[in-house]
């Protein structure tokens, strides 16, 4: 039997427990299977996709052999639309995205985990602070998130239930991941916004805002979800998987690459690689945002059971057809892949 074929038959009866003794070797000399990848990202001039930029400009996707085009949507939503649709063969989306597609049939798993914190702040308008002063007054705002349906509209919508409000007690308006998200705030176009760096940095450098919720540190995560809340990861159909093992485990290796350098890197490492649009006409403020949102990023690619526990709480909250549901923590995340990219 040969060895594509042998990988390709074993994964089927379960990638994680088959895969685990054979990729590690085989990954390292082995041609993937699909070089040419299509990866969909929704937001990625933000700090929470940076391991997925840094991979794309240090080189460690060519690395391994790969050669991607990444397409760049409003807001994650998309992106797990283009995945499901099959016009993307890898996604760098929010994690809950995988129990929502579980929970529908959709075999989605996550195969490392970028972000282990949110990242994600909740501000208002600094000229609204004396009247909004918690997410207890939220009640007929208008608040800006990536998109709707994003993990930005969805911590929204936890932190107004956990204060006793509707869902549907603020209105939540896509403002996109960049300078569009800023304008909208300078405009008066919405009265707060849920978002993240490098956006809430330039906003909080020019004292456009006053922040009330922070999850870019594990205390401000806990404060909300009372646990770590796995965000950005990167996934796929688990049938892309077994047909492409190979090149699965390179994405996975390239993106470990990424979240090794960002962990020793400097602000200024940092800003010296990414696009200079990205730092929005600020280097020192852009080195500042990272700084804020470094505790974020994964050490080591894993989603815990502790991080699936606490995403499942807040989903089983916010959507009637998950407060019932029974997805296992292991049909949402394989950790195979970014346990093989460690040895």
């Amino acid at each position: 039997m040969e060895r594509r074929t042998f990988l390709i038959g074993t994964a089927s009866v379960g990638i994680a427990a088959s895969l685990a003794g054979i990729l590690p070797a085989m990954a390292q000399d082995a041609k993937p299977e699909k070089p040419d990848l299509l990866i969909g990202v929704g937001g990625k001039p933000l700090l929470y996709y940076l391991p997925l930029t840094i991979a794309e400009r240090k080189g460690f996707f060519k690395e391994e052999g790969l050669n991607v085009t990444i397409n760049d949507f409003a807001g994650g939503s998309k992106s797990l639309e283009g995945l499901i649709g099959g016009s993307l063969d890898v996604v760098a989306g929010a994690y809950e995205h995988t129990i929502r597609m579980q929970n529908k049939g959709q075999d989605i798993v996550a195969i490392c985990n970028l972000g282990r914190y949110p990242g994600i702040v909740i501000a208002v308008r600094k000229d609204l602070a004396g009247e909004i002063k918690s997410m207890a007054d939220m009640k007929g705002r208008k608040i800006g998130v990536t998109a709707p349906g994003s993990s930005t509209a969805l911590m929204f919508q936890y932190a107004m239930l956990k204060n006793g409000l509707k869902t549907d007690d603020a209105s939540l308006i896509g403002v996109g991941g960049g300078a569009g998200a800023v304008a909208a705030v300078k405009s008066g176009q919405i009265d707060g916004l849920s978002h993240l760096d490098p956006v809430i940095a330039q906003l909080q450098y020019d004292g456009d805002i006053t922040v009330l919720l922070d999850t870019r540190t594990e205390a401000g995560t806990r404060a909300l979800f009372g646990g770590p809340n796995p965000a950005a990861t990167v996934y796929i159909k688990r049938e892309f998987a077994k047909e492409n093992p190979i090149t699965t485990q390179k994405t996975v290796n390239a993106f470990m690459k990424a979240l090794k350098w960002i962990a020793t890197a400097s602000p200024e490492d940092v800003a010296g690689v990414v696009p200079e649009e990205y730092l929005l006409g600020n280097r020192d403020l852009y080195m500042q945002a990272f700084k804020n949102s470094k505790e974020m990023y994964s050490p080591d690619g894993m989603v815990t059971m502790e991080g699936y526990n606490s995403m499942m709480g807040v989903l089983k909250t916010l959507d009637p057809e998950l407060a019932n549901a029974d997805v296992p923590f292991e049909k949402t995340f394989d950790p195979t892949f970014a346990k093989a990219a460690k040895t």
